[in-house]
């Protein structure tokens, strides 16, 4: 009798309990706080099944030697990127980047997910229910800081460091060949056209190597400088000694095409001296980590002549 008294008074105690443990992996084994966008979570030391909301995440798990188990794919890509090799065969879609499949994401019981305030706010409460989740504040112009938090979140923070200090060395190498050489670069975007500025992801890097940018595109009154937009009658603003440009997905590609098939851009220095180069979206603009940045300074040392 008193073993079932026991036990009937233990119940509200283990109801309670249950109340309180989530259903994710959140609650087993070691953990470290990790501070981010969105406060401060409690991470697995080694975490095992990872789900990355952006595509500067797929970077930094594979330059990290990772592979995430899930992750949400650009609009207008839906595909891994080429460049990173391999290393995602086996990692399942979640969605896009503005529209995640949560179902699909706690499918794969994920045991940390690497998201972005900037784009992903809305889904916070929702994915940190999942599995403890960590976002970085912005895309693009702090990747630095971006890739440092996510590979804290990983454990990996210290190979993170190595990997950036190895880059920043590189640039300054290949940039020295080529502190003469004003550098452009452009993006076709399905409904409009693009001059990328210093805080954008590829403008960093040519910043990082030293190599000068056209005036026009400093982007010098805007409080974003990023990006600034562009229409085919003054693509004249495009040009430079050399110049880099892409095309985001299908429609873009085509909307290349009729430009630069036109007389405007014909007319480009860069264009009639050969040195316009068409180079991989993926990489220059989707990548924003350090192996993308790697690829970046790969094409400029490739096409890049050095002006006396």
């Amino acid at each position: 009798m008193r073993l079932r008294l026991a036990t009937a008074a233990m119940l509200p105690v283990l109801a309670l309990a249950a109340c309180g443990t989530s259903t994710t992996s959140q609650d087993t084994g070691p953990t470290r706080t990790v501070k981010h966008a969105m406060g401060e979570t409690k991470v697995p030391m080694t975490p095992k099944r990872v789900v990355v909301l952006d595509t500067d995440k797929l970077d930094t798990m594979v330059s990290l030697g990772l592979s995430p188990v899930g992750a949400a794919q650009a609009q207008g890509n839906q595909a891994w990127p080429k460049y990173l090799g391999s290393a995602l065969s086996g990692t399942k879609a979640v969605g896009t980047l503005q529209q995640l499949n949560i179902e699909a994401i706690m499918a794969l019981k994920p045991d940390l997910i690497l998201g972005t305030k900037f784009r992903q706010q809305a889904f916070y409460d929702k994915l940190s229910k999942i599995a403890p989740t960590v976002f970085t504040e912005k895309v693009g112009v702090t990747w630095k800081e971006n890739f440092l938090l996510d590979a804290e979140a990983l454990g990996k923070k210290d190979q993170a460091q190595q990997l950036l200090t190895g880059y920043e060395t590189r640039a300054k190498e290949v940039g020295a060949k080529f502190s003469k050489v004003q550098v452009s670069i452009v993006r076709f975007m399905p409904t409009e056209i693009r001059m990328y500025g210093p805080e954008s992801f590829s403008g960093i890097v040519v910043g990082d190597a030293g190599i000068p940018r056209p005036e026009v595109q400093q982007l010098a009154a805007q409080a974003d400088k990023r990006f600034g937009k562009l229409s085919q009658e003054n693509i004249a603003q495009a040009d430079a000694d050399a110049v880099f440009y892409t095309a985001y997905g299908e429609a873009a590609a085509k909307s290349q095409a009729t430009v630069t098939g036109g007389p405007l851009w014909k007319n480009l220095k860069a264009v009639e001296s050969g040195n316009a180069h068409n180079v991989d979206d993926e990489i220059w603009m989707l990548g924003i980590g350090v192996t993308a940045a790697g690829k970046i300074l790969d094409d400029l040392d490739k096409y890049l002549t050095p002006l006396a």
